[in-house]
């Protein structure tokens, strides 16, 4: 099993010494589960995601706010991080991964309180302040009401002994927008008279639905007003490469609000074992993938690509990004920030369309092709829709022609020679070439799924009836590439087939039906299915298929139109009860 590389953001306590009014966390910024040792659960974790063959590359601590550990606490899980790094320095760095130092993410307030741990192991810091520096402490105070700036700037200045990466970042509202000049003079002030690194500084563009009305999000074109004045002041400057590169790197395609890496590449540890998505979808039940203690690790690695397909399908397709050239690399967005705003693109759309512009990535000249892909990947719609269209066949006859004018194709492609029980669920299977609408199933170990096949089909291309069988393919939804062509498709599972003897012999619950339980087949094969794409189960006879593939060698016309696996099928995830009932709640809800 090959390896799976993981971003591990680890909060070891949800304690917080501040009160910060537009906090991500709100009420929760309190520890409780004082009894259970830090270390221990990231021991626990790293040792169980290893054994699945999941190696975290990089791990960082966030909190709450890290620094409201204890002393000893503190120094156990850096000097624990160090070690892990440098114990398996050779995997991480032959997959392509850098080799770091332990990381914290800090509201600076506390870290004189742990300075001698951070010298010792070169810790790298990334802490927050408010910008402008005047409005800091109008929003970030002690949880007794104090004031927080003073000390901040006093421990910062103890980090010019740190020889790592001293950078800090600036949520903005449009509260603080209405202050760009003073930002722009703090900006210059922290560079020149302070050690952070303000070419590595960030932006991160604040929406307000946890803000209880204090602070408001910017609009799109506020956002890239902002961004303008930046570059106007700061392009030519010692700054140049920061307001090209960092200041605003969390809107590229790399970064994980372009949902890239959503579900795939970060997770979020807390100390009990829960695993959420991320800082954003903490303690939010829609981004909870399981917990470490209670769940297996394939249980939460494919709820986590679940529910965030879920979650990017709680709003429809946007046409506006269907036809946008630069969907390739934001993907529609945050599913998190989608979702709280109800909107289905990116609440900074224009600002990332800006910033592409100005750092020279192309429109994507195919972008049909990207969309299929991104469709068939992320989105519930039928991606058929979205096909490129092959102008090669356009005065050629269509693929319904074709069927309709060959019996044995119209056999072929009948969706009502197949039904697909799934527990009490039904659904008439259909070639997904012809399909108008998508509907993709999900399976549990607990599942009982039945196949249904027209008794008649048996005697379809076929002179001797015994001789024939239920044809079932199993495809896993990850793609991989056959032949010298080099064609992409679908790695093939396992095949069976069921002969007619067998079938008879078969009691069924349906008139002129052969019924068949495919639910221990699904099982057998559960470790092969893909976490990242839906997965296939196509169906046919033998003979059927053997004509198909006759029909694909002597008709060019119908070789091109259609698919290399053109039969009834459905596509489906692999998942556990707890998910299973979730989505079930989610429909219900939607209803």
């Amino acid at each position: 099993m090959p390896n799976k590389f993981i971003h591990l953001l680890y909060v070891p306590t949800m304690a917080c010494n501040m009160a910060c009014k537009y906090c991500y966390l709100e009420d929760n910024t309190k520890d409780e589960h004082q009894k259970i040792d830090p270390l221990e659960t990231l021991k626990y974790a790293i040792t169980k995601f290893r054994e699945s063959n999941v190696i975290p590359f990089n791990i960082s601590l966030h909190g709450g706010e890290v620094t409201c550990l204890s002393h000893d606490d503190f120094y156990n899980l850096i000097a624990y991080i160090s070690k892990y790094y440098q114990d398996n320095k050779e995997i991480i760095t032959n997959a392509g991964f850098k080799i770091g130092v332990p990381h914290i993410k800090t509201n600076l307030l506390n870290i004189d309180k742990h300075f001698d741990t951070i010298k010792k192991f070169n810790v790298s810091i990334s802490g927050s302040l408010d910008l402008p520096l005047s409005l800091h402490d109008e929003y970030r105070l002690t949880k007794s009401g104090q004031p927080t700036l003073p000390k901040i700037l006093e421990n910062i200045k103890l980090l010019n002994d740190i020889p790592n990466k001293k950078k800090v970042s600036a949520t903005i509202f449009k509260e603080h927008y209405f202050h760009l000049d003073e930002i722009i003079k703090d900006i210059k002030f922290l560079d020149q008279n302070t050690c952070l690194d303000m070419n590595d500084f960030n932006f991160m563009i604040g929406f307000d639905y946890n803000s209880n009305g204090l602070l408001h999000h910017l609009t799109e074109e506020e956002q890239v007003e902002f961004y303008q004045k930046m570059h106007k002041v700061f392009d030519g400057t010692n700054l140049d490469s920061g307001v090209n590169g960092p200041w605003f790197d969390e809107f590229g395609p790399n970064y994980c609000s372009n949902c890239d890496n959503c579900g795939e590449k970060f997770f979020l540890l807390e100390k009990n074992g829960d695993i959420y998505s991320c800082v954003r979808g903490q303690k939010n039940p829609d981004y909870y993938y399981g917990n470490i203690y209670k769940n297996s690790v394939s249980d939460i690695m494919n709820n986590a690509y679940q529910k965030i397909f879920l979650n990017h399908n709680k709003e429809p397709f946007n046409e506006e990004c269907r036809n946008c050239g630069y969907l390739y690399l934001c993907k529609t967005g945050c599913p998190f920030v989608k979702n709280n705003y109800h909107t289905n693109k990116s609440y900074t759309c224009q600002l990332q369309k800006q910033m592409y512009k100005d750092r020279n990535y192309e429109q994507d000249p195919y972008n049909n092709e990207f969309v299929y892909e991104y469709v068939s990947k992320m989105r519930l719609e039928d991606p058929t829709k979205y096909f490129p269209a092959n102008n090669s066949i356009s005065d050629n006859p269509t693929l319904l022609e074709i069927i309709n004018n060959d019996q044995k194709l119209k056999y072929i492609y009948d969706a009502s020679s197949f039904i697909l029980k799934v527990d009490n669920n039904e659904y008439l299977l259909e070639s997904q070439i012809l399909k108008n609408n998508r509907s993709i199933i999900y399976i549990t170990p607990l599942s009982k799924v039945t196949i249904y096949m027209k008794k008649n089909l048996i005697n379809e291309e076929c002179d001797y009836p015994e001789n024939n069988a239920l044809y079932i393919m199993l495809l896993s939804g990850t793609l991989v590439t056959y032949g010298d062509e080099n064609r992409t498709k679908q790695r093939h599972i396992a095949t069976t087939q069921i002969y007619k003897g067998v079938l008879d012999s078969i009691q069924s619950d349906k008139e002129d039906f052969y019924a068949y339980d495919i639910s221990n087949f699904i099982k057998e094969y559960k470790t092969q299915y893909s976490l990242d794409n839906p997965n296939n189960i196509f169906f046919t006879t033998s003979s059927l298929r053997d004509y198909h593939y006759l029909k694909q060698k002597n008709n060019a016309y119908y070789h091109i139109q259609a698919i290399n696996l053109p039969f009834q099928n459905i596509e489906f995830y692999y998942i556990d009860k707890e998910l299973e009932q979730w989505t079930k709640n989610q429909k219900l809800t939607k209803k």
